[in-house]
């Protein structure tokens, strides 16, 4: 689920080792090179975390992020 919070899209994201996440990593990295909207994000081992937020519109939560986020969820199903 994602959290708006501080103008920014958040969520966390857990897989079972270092391989899936940067599998996912992968993913969200060519989904976001389409859209040319790109996360600010955080890998540790397993663990991945994404903030979204739209720089060009002074760093608040758009549709842009909105429709980024809909299409890293739908990687997970």
């Amino acid at each position: 689920m994602w959290n708006e919070s501080g103008n920014k899209l958040h969520r966390h994201f857990e897989f079972g080792n270092f391989t899936e996440a940067w599998g996912f990593m992968t993913r969200v990295a060519l989904l976001a090179e389409k859209m040319d909207h790109h996360p600010e994000w955080t890998n540790v081992y397993n663990k991945v975390d994404i903030w979204l937020s739209s720089h060009d519109a002074g760093n608040i939560v758009t549709e842009k992020d909105r429709k980024l986020a809909a299409k890293i969820d739908e990687l997970l199903k």
